[in-house]
């Protein structure tokens, strides 16, 4: 059933305003905890493989095997959202990036300085400098609710 739908679709929230991951967090079973950790796998693992974002596959790797070893139904609860919000983190990071990248990139195709005048050949350094992200990142990541970092390069 896992392997039918798109990944994304068990972030959705049904009438009830539940993830269907909170249907398996407070149903503990046998059967729901293999369910689970087969949703987790295709839910957050996939997700961090397609932003090709193998370095954070170790660090989520404890927080799943610790949520699918406890007992307790509120601690369960506690490390899921817990788990949930370092993946949004990483997400965003990985989006951020991507973004400088884009912006960076397009410095490069455009051959331009900030001052206007054409340049035959752009340093690369400096077009990361100059690209605009130090501006662009922070407004993006405002108006899509993720928490602007500052990066020192």
């Amino acid at each position: 059933l896992l392997d039918k739908f798109p990944y994304y679709v068990l972030g959705w929230k049904d009438a009830n305003g539940k993830l269907a991951m909170d249907y398996l967090l407070t149903n503990w079973t046998g059967e729901s905890k293999i369910l689970l950790q087969m949703a987790l796998q295709c839910w957050m693992f996939i997700r961090l493989d397609r932003w090709c974002a193998k370095s954070w596959r170790p660090k989520m790797i404890p927080l799943v095997n610790t949520l699918l070893a406890e007992d307790d139904k509120e601690r369960r609860k506690t490390v899921f959202i817990e788990a949930c919000s370092k993946l949004k983190e990483y997400e965003n990071v990985e989006a951020a990036s991507v973004l400088e990248l884009a912006l960076w990139k397009g410095k490069l195709k455009s051959g331009w300085s900030n001052d206007g005048a054409k340049r035959q050949a752009l340093d690369r350094g400096e077009c990361r400098c100059v690209c605009g992200s130090n501006i662009v990142i922070p407004n993006v990541a405002m108006f899509l609710g993720m928490i602007a970092t500052t990066r020192s390069d």
